[in-house]
């Protein structure tokens, strides 16, 4: 079985930087490195495609990307052993994930997107491969002006939690400087 490790920090607080670190040093004790990116690239989007442009050229070129916007499982489940598989961001993926389920109620899209995590987490427990989650800690910035924004932040808050408790090793990262957790 794998470990996983789950890095969380604010916006620019260099939580990716530090995640691919621990992925290259596994890369140099012999591990092969994917990546998986959960965000979309979307039409239109100069701002994103530019951040998606600069966290492509820090990617050493022998790690293979997967870019999988909405089904993590099946690819954390398939690893090998002596792999890596750097997922970034949770963050996103919990955003596709509310904007791509159906119209329900808060408390619908909540126990929804939290079981998807509980079985994002079951599969990285029971994976060959070492999986290393990157997310937004946005529970020390500002209260969001809408009730959209406040769900997300909510349901970010609780999938992060659920992340921690499951992870085997938990980092948080804050002007560049990582602090372990657990």
């Amino acid at each position: 079985m794998g470990k996983s490790i789950l890095v969380l920090g604010g916006a620019r607080s260099g939580k990716s930087e530090f995640a691919e670190g621990l992925a290259l040093e596994a890369e140099k004790a012999g591990a092969s490195v994917a990546y998986l990116a959960a965000c979309r690239d979307l039409p239109g989007d100069g701002e994103m495609a530019a951040r998606i442009a600069r966290h492509r050229k820090r990617r050493p070129l022998s790690w293979s990307t997967i870019e999988e916007p909405l089904s993590p499982e099946p690819v954390i489940e398939s690893l090998p052993g002596r792999s890596v598989l750097l997922m970034d961001c949770l963050s996103l993926w919990i955003s596709n994930l509310l904007f791509e389920g159906p119209e329900t109620g808060d408390e619908e899209a909540i126990e929804r997107i939290l079981c998807r995590v509980r079985g994002l987490m079951a599969s990285a427990a029971s994976s060959r491969g070492d999986v290393i989650l990157v997310s937004s800690e946005t529970g020390c910035g500002v209260v969001p002006p809408t009730p959209l924004g406040r769900l997300y932040r909510d349901i970010l808050g609780w999938a992060n939690q659920e992340a921690a408790k499951a992870a085997g090793e938990v980092w948080f990262v804050v002007a560049g400087l990582p602090q372990k957790l657990k």
